[in-house]
């Protein structure tokens, strides 16, 4: 066993280098106002060659091995150009959409539903135990993407995947619709939703910000003493939207679908928040009463930047008596379980949340 103490002549130079810059910040901060924050403890981290992992499938290695998507560091100055992001990602997702239904074996139909624009997603094969079983899902893309058909993707893998009938909303966005008129048009959907099946039929699930408004919608609906569902399945919650949790950091430029708080991440949170404290339970659900929330299950990747806005929903729920599952993946970023829906973990993913679901819904 060697010693736990090292002497300056046996550490390495990234080890000295980081002792000297430890203590000249020390030394700096010393008479300094703002010291409680310059002394907060940190690791300073040499660069170093992350490897895409041969643990997981080729399907996820492709996804993994990835360029980081180059919108990360865009942070458009006027509302035009928010838009004109949001289209240009829309066609892109719209245009594998096709394919993917073919494929899954799944139909779209739009609809209205409490004045909301809405779509029912049906499995072409829809097994007898799911007859009378419905499952909402709210959409993700950073509360700014994913308009229309766009934000039916995850709708048509968990339909394909678990044969269960999803409806998709449409919730509005900003720039034009801030908070909180997308958590308004979840709820509207969810009075109506609750006249289709019965509560106990009912799970509502969605991933990334859909992830943040299934907890957010869950929250509003015990405050305004409406139905609960059986179950539900917040994938990578944007469940704060606060720079706060250590993937923010530890994940920064890991994470090749979000890569950074810093960019175009923090501008979708301020301009969604509209002037709102971001840590208003109703914006980030992390902060609210997680008391009483039906069972859930949660899922995110050992890469996601959002891997402890997952991990602290998961133990605030454990902590609030909650039946709460964790499902971590080898290697994923954010949501990668949705970008390449044929990559063996990606159905995994979605076979776990049916499983789930099959096990909390009545019938």
């Amino acid at each position: 066993m060697t010693s736990s103490r090292q002497s300056a002549s046996t550490k390495g130079p990234a080890q000295l280098i980081g002792a000297v810059l430890i203590a000249s910040i020390l030394f700096a901060a010393k008479d300094d106002p703002q010291a409680p924050a310059l002394l907060a403890p940190a690791l300073l981290v040499p660069a170093h060659r992350v490897p895409v992992p041969r643990t997981v499938s080729p399907e996820l290695q492709q996804v993994i091995a990835a360029p980081s998507d180059p919108s990360w560091s865009i942070v458009p100055k006027s509302s035009d150009e928010f838009k004109a992001l949001v289209r240009s990602d829309a066609d892109a997702t719209k245009a594998t959409l096709p394919q993917l239904r073919e494929t899954l074996g799944v139909t779209v139909a739009q609809m209205t539903v409490g004045g909301v624009n809405a779509y029912m997603v049906t499995p072409t094969v829809l097994p007898e135990r799911n007859r009378n079983r419905l499952v909402v899902h709210v959409h993700g893309g950073a509360y700014l993407f994913g308009p229309g058909e766009a934000g039916t993707l995850e709708a048509i893998e968990l339909a394909g995947y678990g044969q269960f009938k999803v409806l998709s909303i449409d919730y509005r966005m900003p720039p034009d619709h801030p908070f909180p008129a997308a958590l308004d048009d979840a709820i509207a959907v969810w009075k109506v939703a609750v006249t289709m099946a019965k509560p106990e039929n009912m799970a509502i699930f969605g991933s990334s910000a859909g992830g943040g408004l299934t907890l957010a919608l869950v929250l509003r609906a015990k405050q305004d003493r409406l139905p609960l569902p059986a179950a539900i399945a917040p994938g990578t919650p944007w469940a704060d939207l606060s720079k706060t949790g250590d993937s923010y950091f530890s994940n920064e430029m890991l994470d090749n679908i979000l890569v950074s708080y810093d960019g175009l991440l923090e501008s979708c949170a301020l301009l969604y928040a509209n002037g709102q404290d971001l840590k208003h339970p109703f914006i980030s659900p992390l902060y609210g009463d997680l008391h009483g929330f039906p069972p859930t299950i949660l899922t995110t990747g050992t890469r996601d930047l959002f891997l402890s806005n997952t991990v602290r929903v998961h133990r605030k729920l454990r902590q609030c008596g909650v039946e709460a599952a964790l499902h971590l993946y080898e290697g994923m970023s954010h949501a990668h379980f949705c970008i390449n829906p044929y990559a063996p973990e990606s159905k995994e993913a979605f076979r776990e949340i049916s499983t789930f679901f099959d096990a909390h819904l009545g019938r």
